[in-house]
């Protein structure tokens, strides 16, 4: 042995501070974005003009003198090397320029001109777009997401400047498997993908669709963390029954009819194989399918691959949050829950998934047992186009089918079959008026009148229809008619209602938002194999309790947008519990689901926050390919 190395296992200070550390409390190594990825410099291939071309890469005229002279760039820049916040307040001017004229709220004619001017940003210099966007989230979202991303998908032809995302077509049947590979990211997490059917109430866009996808995902990396290089926006174009598309010389898409049955579920096939062949481990999201496919193609793939439709299961998830913190608000305990009395406007796939998932709550709550399960379903009343539904009704729809109601029953309450949504408010008296109709306006001063006849102190009103216009009602019309005292929420953002004498009305946003981050950020550091419906419940159960006592007294039952970070944190905490619980974990990287079981849940916490990509420029060394 050499002297030094005696000299090292002698020193008495070096046997301290070892044992200082060997009775330290050490966490399971893990992979942190933020300080890792974050101070380890970025190996690119490119120089020059390419990386400014590139904007995964392009730091505009923050690249220092050195990095100047590194890649090439010398001469390509003006001189001065500015901070990337003096960056930031440049660009906020182009947009203050707009505000100084623009009203505030869903109504702001310049959310478009918004859109644009961010979506330039997006494309020459993505670290500073999503810093723009983080640092203004409560600003912003509503530009990148709902309501402006309906705007912006209805006239995305005109709009679409540079590719972004991927399209998988009818016309590319038996290719898809070779196309993923056209992909330049060897690693995606997080694939949101939609086939344009549907998006938000705004019926078939086709090809135009792919919008609300780009939105999602900006959310994603915004809001939970996901490193932008790793997200992919899909559109599966099988057509559109839209004839003024059809007829549209502009119209990007398949200028066909939508495929349907089995040619129209071999198209989703392959393309699911695809992706999971070339990434295994990513998480699809699916996003505005029509009623028609949205559950069938849930219960086809959930079992098998890594996803979850946001539109049943993240819906109803902000929507149980909602309920249950409308149970708070009303001054009692969430367990109380099973005997809410629940009127819901809307039987497409959001109304039923909404059914659905309160319906397992509920039964949960009472005992998790057929009974349960069937006194739970006693407790909601569907309506839709036609009516109330019950099991006389013709051709029903089988997803629809568990909460019709009986005829006998119905008519003990003095309703019938296809009775009017006033008719059912009035005999009912429910504790809550659900909207998931898409029908603009649907709550008239009737249907909002007939609520007053509820039998709850605080009743609770949620137009949960987007965008804005598809609201069922407005906070105005809701507070003006009912009264002061009930909780309203709504799906896009509305102001709050000044009620006079220093009162406010507060409008909750149930935004899925507040959800689908945490929800696609747990299951991702979990590893977990399927995304079940106890992560579900976790993730809304966890954004029910977020709001203190005094917040829900005071009606505010969903938490602020610009708390967006610390929410999806939460809740994924919440996921990845779960699924340690559930024992479907199968750990993230560094993380195996051995290490990932000893995490107790302040250390989850911990985990979760240094995988939480943040936008900050890299050090970037060029190598040649």
């Amino acid at each position: 042995m050499s002297n030094f190395s005696r000299q090292i296992r002698l020193s008495p200070s070096l046997l301290k501070r070892l044992k200082q550390r060997l009775a330290a409390p050490v966490l399971p190594p893990t992979r942190s974005f933020t300080t890792t990825e974050g101070h380890r410099p970025t190996i690119v291939h490119k120089r020059s003009i390419d990386i400014l071309h590139d904007p995964w890469f392009n730091k505009g005229t923050a690249f220092s003198m050195t990095e100047r002279d590194r890649l090439d760039l010398r001469g390509l820049l003006p001189p001065n090397v500015v901070s990337p916040d003096q960056q930031i307040e440049r660009f906020m001017v182009d947009l203050k320029r707009l505000a100084v004229n623009a009203r505030d709220g869903p109504s702001d004619p310049y959310a478009l001109a918004k859109w644009r001017i961010l979506n330039r940003l997006h494309d020459r210099n993505e670290t500073m777009y999503y810093k723009v966007l983080i640092a203004n989230i409560e600003e912003y979202a509503p530009i990148v997401y709902t309501p402006t991303v309906g705007l912006v998908c209805q006239n995305y032809s005109g709009l679409f400047r540079r590719p972004r995302g991927m399209y998988f077509s009818a016309a590319d049947r038996g290719e898809m498997m070779s196309m993923v590979y056209n992909w330049p990211a060897d690693q995606v997490d997080m694939i949101v993908v939609t086939d344009g059917s549907r998006i938000l109430g705004l019926g078939d866009l086709g090809v135009q669709g792919i919008g609300i996808a780009i939105g999602k995902l900006d959310l994603y990396v915004a809001a939970a963390g996901i490193n932008p290089q790793r997200v992919l926006p899909v559109m599966i174009d099988v057509g559109t029954n839209n004839e003024k598309l059809l007829e549209d010389p502009l119209y990007l898409g398949l200028q066909e009819h939508r495929l349907d049955g089995e040619e129209y579920i071999s198209v989703v096939d392959e393309f699911m194989e695809a992706v999971f062949t070339r990434w295994p481990h990513v998480i699809v999201q699916f996003e505005d399918f029509q009623s028609k496919w949205a559950f069938k193609l849930l219960q086809r793939y959930r079992n098998t691959y890594r996803m979850f439709n946001d539109d049943v299961q993240g819906t109803a998830g902000v929507a149980i949050a909602g309920l249950l913190g409308a149970v708070r608000a009303q001054g009692r305990p969430m367990i109380d829950f099973p005997k809410q009395k629940i009127v819901v406007a809307g039987a497409g796939s959001a109304g039923i998934g909404v059914l659905n998932a309160a319906r397992k709550t509920m039964s949960r709550m009472i005992g998790n047992n057929e009974p349960a399960y069937d006194s739970a379903r006693s407790q909601f009343w569907l309506v839709d186009a036609k009516g109330l539904i019950t099991e006389e009704r013709e051709s029903i729809d089988p997803d629809a089918l568990p909460f019709a109601r009986n005829v006998k029953e119905a008519g003990r309450q003095g309703l019938r079959e296809g009775a009017t949504l006033v008719d059912v408010v009035q005999q009912v008296k429910p504790d809550v008026l659900l909207g998931l109709s898409a029908v603009g306006g649907l709550f008239s001063k009737e249907v909002l009148e007939a609520l007053k006849s509820s039998t709850s102190t605080r009743p609770a009103i949620f137009a949960m229809s987007n965008p804005t216009k598809n609201a069922e009602c407005t906070p105005e019309e809701a507070f003006s008619v009912v009264g002061d005292n009930i909780i309203f929420a709504s799906g896009s953002p509305f102001k709050d209602v000044d009620l006079g004498n220093g009162h406010i009305g507060h409008c909750n946003q149930g935004n899925n938002m507040y959800l689908f981050p945490g929800i696609g950020l747990g299951t991702l550091l979990s590893g977990a194999r399927v995304i079940s419906d106890g992560m579900l419940q976790a993730a809304a159960e966890c954004l029910a309790a977020y709001m203190t006592e005094e917040e829900v007294l005071h009606g505010i039952i969903y938490p602020s947008i610009s708390s967006i970070r610390d929410i999806t944190k939460e809740i994924a905490t919440a996921v990845i519990k779960e699924a340690i619980v559930e024992d479907l974990a199968e750990g993230y990287r560094e993380m195996d689901a051995r290490e990932l079981r000893k995490l107790n849940q302040d250390e989850i916490s911990i985990y979760v926050q240094n995988n939480m990509w943040s936008p900050e420029y890299p050090t970037l060394v060029y190598k040649k390919d």
